[in-house]
């Protein structure tokens, strides 16, 4: 694969995402994949969607677990309901992302990724104990799948995530970089928390914000690739120091205007072309 192929976020059904015929029309190479609900997830739709990447020559590169009652309203909200932290949900979620990790390899893909949600900053915590417990364990289905798991940016600082990467003790545990998530969370700048997990970094979205009045207790706001505060080329030059090759995901999540998302996801695809030119 050459260095940096642009992809996009899409999906199969309705969800997150694209879908798979807007990254034909605009020519992008590769797609992450957000997961489907569960009755879709079957070796019969696999078949079917692995013929539909082979016919329009995409690659997928991972497959994205996400949850029923999910909710990114606000910060507060995110907290309660995303990832494997909230206990109520936590263990039906975990054995969700097991059989989506098992959908990911009838579809021959070798990275599951989710948003794992808020890990508390005390390492002593039992909460903390709890997750990297519940991590270890996904890690360690992921591996029998022959597996990588990329966790996403975005709910903690960058030195809280290297903490959690080196406690769960796991070789097949990584990052999926999100630098906009830094801004929108307002958990640290982007650059600078790219240098400090830049070992973990496997695969990355390319997704601009811009920051909030007051990071960290109100949301950043989304904005079209280029018009926020993560600077593109500044990102992308990072990452070539880093010695990332792999996909340029662009992820520009709204669904509720598809025209506007084709156009900007489009513009998008030009920008980062400009720049793979220029750095070379």
């Amino acid at each position: 694969m050459e260095k940096w192929p642009i992809g996009v976020f899409a999906s199969i059904d309705a969800g997150l995402g694209v879908k798979l015929e807007v990254a034909n029309d605009l020519n992008i190479p590769t797609i992450q994949l957000h997961a489907p609900a569960k009755e879709s997830r079957t070796a019969e739709n696999a078949k079917l969607f692995l013929q539909k990447l082979s016919t329009y020559n995409i690659t997928l590169t991972a497959v994205f677990g996400g949850f029923e009652g999910e909710s990114y309203a606000d910060i507060p909200t995110v907290v309660e309901t995303v990832g494997l932290i909230p206990e109520s949900t936590r263990a039906q979620r975990t054995t969700e992302m097991k059989e989506i990790s098992d959908f990911a390899r009838l579809l021959h893909c070798d990275v599951v990724a989710l948003h794992l949600g808020f890990v508390p900053h005390e390492t002593s915590s039992p909460l903390y104990q709890e997750i990297l417990a519940v991590t270890r364990d996904l890690c360690d289905h992921c591996k029998t799948n022959q597996q990588a798991l990329h966790l996403e940016t975005g709910q903690e600082t960058a030195e809280g995530l290297l903490q959690f990467l080196t406690d769960v003790e796991r070789d097949n545990l990584f990052v999926n970089f999100d630098p906009a998530n830094m801004i929108l969370y307002g958990t640290g700048e982007p650059i600078e928390a790219l240098q400090k997990i830049g070992q973990y970094v496997r695969s990355v979205h390319c997704k601009d914000g811009k920051w909030a009045d007051n990071p960290g207790q109100e949301w950043g706001a989304e904005v079209a690739l280029g018009d926020g505060d993560v600077g593109m080329e500044n990102y992308l030059r990072t990452l070539d120091q880093l010695g990332y090759e792999g996909p340029l995901t662009i992820e520009r999540e709204i669904p509720q205007d598809p025209d506007r998302q084709k156009l900007e996801i489009g513009s998008a695809v030009s920008l980062l072309n400009e720049i793979k030119q220029k750095i070379g």
